[in-house]
């Protein structure tokens, strides 16, 4: 696999990664944060810094311009070979982690357990993001693991010190940190009478705090507060829109394709459209996401509405801190932060993909949602590999697991006997995920022979701009800048929106329908979890 991937390996954060390498060896610590010699600058917490620092130690024994800063794009032989095995050899974390929980497993039995800790080293997911795409998941999610086991082996220091160390590397964990914190709070920090007990949370807080203190102690040392300031600012860039590079699978992709349906609608009729808003609804790029017609969505909605859903499940883990309950918890707080967050990445749904593996066979409601899950996060991360030689393998390996890990829990879980709605929702769930093939279809051939192969899409604003400046005696920044010929802009920008929109090659609709129809999958399993965690 990685020798058919070879060419076609070299994907965005292929080069991040090695910039960090380069980064970490060339710079002294006190710059790390502070570089810009790459547009990909250096944004995940110090221990992950630190991390590469390692491997950059290896990375200048194997090719020292793997680790010049200026060496930007390098992609020789070298350098993949060398990144590509730090992914494999850091997954030995993961695989230490679902062997452990496997081995010391009571529910499910030790033989469903392998079968799922087998499924995670092997997850289609993985294989994509970190084997093909290239990133670094498996070893974060490994220690994840190793967090939850130590959880359900009432190891509660560990499990703090685990998930204080995650945090430290990737902060985007922070996801599920309302859980741990309840969890562990009311576990052990309330004696079986009920008695608050405050020096254990000292001793929680103190363990916490020495790994925050090794952390970001160092650059503290370094260049005083400015230095944990840069970080912070590096970590949480708020500029960013609601929606990624292309749609994550979540409810804000459902509300954007609306606003985009209604957008097109109302230019076909001639409706004054806003410059902004056409060009937000013409690409799935990186940076704010404007909407047309619907009211614009804010950070602070985003988080009052992922806060509340989540307060709703801590609310139930509180009354029952076990781990079962925790276990699910953490599940349904990812999948909450995933569908209703800010400026969501596509890669976060192995979040909760992972952990709702070790809970696949709880019952006939954690079975239906972990497949549907399952198959749609799988499937929403498939435009991450758009070459030709990428597209057999993502499938086939997806439809074999599927096909492996689906049968195999299917038969030991219990299936009682269906109601009516219960059996037509059985029956939905089945089309459903019948209807992947069906997309791929249209996705992989029928839209090419609709439209004509895919092509850059121009920029709406782009075109008005330059066109109103051909129609006036200013340049286009002149003329939106002093305002004297907004007419001109307006009437043009609706043009140029009809033309593209009508006739245009429909270059997003691929993505668009791939994002729409894994969010709604995903949802279902949201609805299906929550109310199975609620009622019960």
């Amino acid at each position: 696999m990685l020798k058919l991937t070879r060419s076609s390996s070299h994907s965005t954060d292929f080069e991040v990664h090695r910039n960090w390498l380069a980064i970490t060896y060339s710079l002294p610590l006190s710059q790390w944060y502070f570089d810009t010699t790459s547009e990909w600058t250096l944004d995940y917490p110090p221990f992950f810094a630190y991390f590469e620092r390692v491997l950059s130690v290896f990375a200048f024994i194997v090719d020292p311009k793997i680790v010049q800063l200026d060496n930007l794009g390098y992609d020789a032989w070298s350098a993949v070979a060398f990144q590509r095995t730090t992914v494999l050899v850091s997954e030995l974390v993961l695989a230490s982690a679902v062997f452990q929980w496997a081995r010391r497993s009571q529910k499910p039995d030790y033989p469903t357990a392998f079968i799922i800790a087998v499924s995670l080293l092997f997850h289609p997911g993985l294989m994509i993001v970190d084997h093909i795409h290239f990133q670094y998941n498996g070893f974060l999610l490994g220690i994840l693991l190793w967090s939850i086991v130590a959880a359900r082996e009432n190891n509660l220091y560990l499990c703090a010190a685990l998930f204080a160390t995650l945090l430290n590397f990737k902060h985007i964990f922070i996801y599920l940190a309302p859980p741990y914190f309840v969890f562990l709070l009311r576990r052990h920090c309330y004696n079986k009478s009920g008695a608050f007990q405050l020096d254990r949370l000292v001793e929680l807080g103190a363990i916490v705090l020495s790994i925050v203190a090794i952390s970001f102690g160092p650059f503290l040392l370094a260049g005083g507060p400015s230095q944990i300031v840069q970080i912070f600012t590096r970590l949480f860039p708020f500029q960013r829109g609601l929606n990624h590079a292309y749609w994550a699978a979540n409810v804000w992709a459902l509300v954007s394709a609306v606003d985009r349906v209604l957008v097109k609608y109302l230019v076909t009729r001639g409706w004054p459209i806003s410059a902004e808003a056409l060009s937000s609804a013409s690409r799935g790029l990186v940076g704010e996401t404007t909407f047309g017609v619907l009211p614009n969505i804010t950070p602070g909605l985003t988080f009052s509405i992922t806060l509340g859903f989540i307060l709703i499940f801590l609310a139930k883990l509180w009354f029952d801190p076990t781990y079962k309950r925790f276990l699910d918890s953490v599940v349904l707080s990812a999948m909450t932060s995933f569908l209703w967050g800010w400026h969501v990445h596509e890669k976060a749904v192995l979040l909760f993909l992972v952990p709702l593996s070790l809970t696949a066979v709880e019952d006939e409601d954690h079975l239906r949602a972990y497949i549907i899950a399952s198959a749609a996060g799988v499937y929403s991360l498939f435009p991450l590999l758009i070459k030709p030689i990428e597209t057999p393998i993502k499938i086939i390996f997806t439809v074999l697991w599927c096909s492996l890990v689906f049968g195999s829990l299917r038969k030991v879980v219990y299936r009682p006997n269906p109601s009516l709605i219960s059996f037509l929702v059985g029956y939905a769930e089945l089309a459903y995920l019948a209807g992947f093939f069906v997309l791929q279809f249209y996705v992989g051939f029928l839209h090419d022979a609709l439209f004509g192969p895919l092509y850059a899409m121009p920029d709406f604003a782009a075109q008005a701009v330059a066109a109103a400046g051909a129609q006036c005696v200013q340049n286009a920044t002149d003329v939106l800048a002093d305002g004297s010929c907004t007419g001109i802009v307006d009437a043009v920008v609706g043009e140029v929106a009809s033309n593209i929109l009508v006739e245009g090659k429909y270059e997003f609709l691929p993505l668009m329908l791939t994002s729409l129809y894994c969010a709604l999958g995903i949802v279902w399993a949201w609805l299906r979890l929550s109310w199975a965690y609620l009622v019960r």
